[in-house]
Formats: structure tokens, sequence, C-alpha cells
């Protein structure tokens, strides 16, 4: 079976707070032949894991590239990496994943009235300008 997992899947996987549900989730991903992870899913891990779990970023991170590496697992790689990138550089890890995500469908220049997110998307390598 090709799973698509829930934000609330993943929670449950990484937190372990419901035991239960940790269980099932283990259980349904770990018997699936593919999981598939969409960035929107990424983006509200990041949200919760950090806002509701007071997760370190840098934990955070590391559980997103463990799951990236899991056998099975889809999901847009360039991405991620780049909503990671934004994460690791003090930033939004979905500013990141915009940012891609526009270059991606042909938008050139990032704007945004996030200085950090400005930044970071200059340092890797994109076209981006502050709005005042």
């Amino acid at each position: 079976m090709k799973v698509i997992a829930d934000t609330n899947v993943l929670v449950r996987l990484f937190t372990d707070d419901d035991p239960a549900q940790s269980k099932a989730a283990a259980e349904a991903l770990g018997a699936a032949e593919a999981v598939f992870v969409s960035l929107q899913v990424f983006c509200e891990l990041v949200w919760v894991l950090d806002r509701a779990y007071k997760v370190a970023k840098a934990d955070i991170a590391a559980t997103i590239r463990a799951l990236l590496e899991t056998r099975g697992v889809v999901a847009n790689r360039a991405a991620v990496e780049v909503g990671l990138a934004f994460l690791e550089g003090g930033g939004d890890f979905a500013d990141g994943v915009i940012a891609h995500d526009g270059r991606f469908m042909g938008g050139e220049v990032f704007v945004s009235f996030d200085r950090r997110a400005v930044k970071l998307a200059q340092q890797a390598g994109a076209e981006a300008r502050l709005l005042d």
C-alpha cells in the first residue's frame, strides 16, 4: 500500500504522546510500500514541533532528515532541503519552501517583509528583495 501521511500521524510517531496512536502510526507507516509526505505536511510538522512541543530547531531538522532517509519515503527533497537551510539558519522552514516552490513555478524574485527570510534566500543564491 502507498500511503499519504497526514501531519498528525507524523506528530504521533515522533512525539509518542499518545502510545496507542503512536503504535498505530508506526505500524501503518512501517507496513507501507511507500509513504508520501507533502510540503504542507512538512511545514505543519515543523510548526507543531516548534510551537506546541517546544522541540529545538536542530532536533526538528534532525527528525526531518531522518524521515527523508527512511526507506520508501517520497517527498520533494529539494524543497525540503531549502526549508531546512532556512530553519537551520534561524529562519522559518515554510519561507524556504515558499521561496523554492516559487522559483520552481517560474518566479524570479522572492519578496518579503521578513528581513531574515530575505537574507536566507539571498544566502541560498536566490534573488530576494525586502519590502518596506
